[in-house]
């Protein structure tokens, strides 16, 4: 399979380390004081809809984001700490982390020597559709909790990443399955679907709305509270209460998501970075690391299963 192969670039730093082995089977991430900085971003055709991210961090943090779909994963070794949903989360290793999509969360490491995790991004409908088979009652699952501690899901998450990594389809895609599944059955709520809907004020709604449309040429704070009619403080008072994020890093966010459509295409990052509204790719880099943990030009290779005999 393919991916972020050795001596490739990583972006974390002035390093250029990449996991030895690569596109073999992994061995344990122990002894984090011997290792490098490293990340390798990926995708795999036996699991469709899911990113992979295996990564070791010390001095990475990974700025206030949210995704489109979910954020799964075991640590492996060390500790990482985050900020979510109002309180900070310590996971240390054997911990599963649960985010659950468009939250808002930060990532950093909890002790000097940094942390070592595998995460799987399934996307909503991954999740959705696993949910159908295993649990009754509608509504769109949810992960009340955001670390948690289950053995059996931790063993099946880094499995099915390892099997990924090296490349043997039908363990990837079924243990990822199990995974999940495991998941959903023991620590998943389901939200009614009337919680579902949109209740964010007026004001907000409006406000991003306003952000799509001109991801290129936002307005100024002052002209965007102008545009919903509210007050400037008022404005980002309500839209980070509705969103996690005040509209500056909404919008920062929104262009990542949408220079992650455009890598996937392939579209040279140098162009991306102007059709997103960045000034240069120089601050496309910087903004998608921190929220993606590789940058651009890693995260496109990644992509390039698409095109394996």
């Amino acid at each position: 399979m393919t991916g972020l192969g050795a001596g490739r670039e990583t972006g974390l730093g002035a390093r250029q380390e990449t996991w030895p082995g690569a596109g073999r089977e992994a061995g344990p991430e122990t002894g984090l004081g011997a290792e490098p900085e490293a990340a390798r971003f990926w995708r795999n055709p036996a699991l469709p809809g899911v990113d992979l991210l295996r990564a070791r961090y010390v001095t990475h943090r990974f700025t206030r984001h949210a995704h489109d779909g979910y954020a799964i994963g075991v640590i492996v070794s060390g500790v990482e700490e985050f900020d979510y949903r109002g309180a900070r989360h310590r996971a240390g290793a054997g911990s599963v982390v649960l985010v659950d999509p468009e939250q808002a969360h930060t990532g950093h490491a909890g002790e000097p020597d940094g942390w070592a995790y595998r995460m799987l991004y399934p996307s909503v409908e991954v999740i959705a559709e696993i949910a159908a088979e295993l649990l009754a009652g509608r509504g769109t699952p949810y992960f009340p909790e955001a670390v948690v501690s289950n053995p059996h899901s931790a063993t099946l998450l880094r499995a099915a990443h390892d099997a990924a990594e090296r490349g043997d389809d039908l363990a990837s895609s079924t243990l990822a399955r199990a995974a999940f599944g495991t998941l959903l059955r023991h620590h998943a709520g389901r939200l009614p679907p009337e919680t579902q809907l949109s209740d964010d004020p007026r004001a907000v709604r409006l406000a991003r709305e306003i952000l799509h449309e001109r991801l290129v040429d936002p307005p100024t704070l002052e002209d965007l509270a102008l545009a919903v009619r509210s007050k400037p403080f008022a404005l980002i008072r309500a839209f980070k209460a509705a969103t996690g994020l005040p509209p500056h890093a909404y919008l920062n966010t929104l262009r990542v998501q949408r220079a992650r459509g455009l890598l996937d295409s392939g579209v040279p990052p140098s162009q991306v970075a102007g059709d997103v509204g960045f000034t240069d790719q120089a601050h496309l880099t910087r903004h998608f690391k921190r929220m993606v943990g590789v940058p651009p030009a890693a995260y496109q290779r990644a992509g390039t299963y698409k095109t394996r005999p």
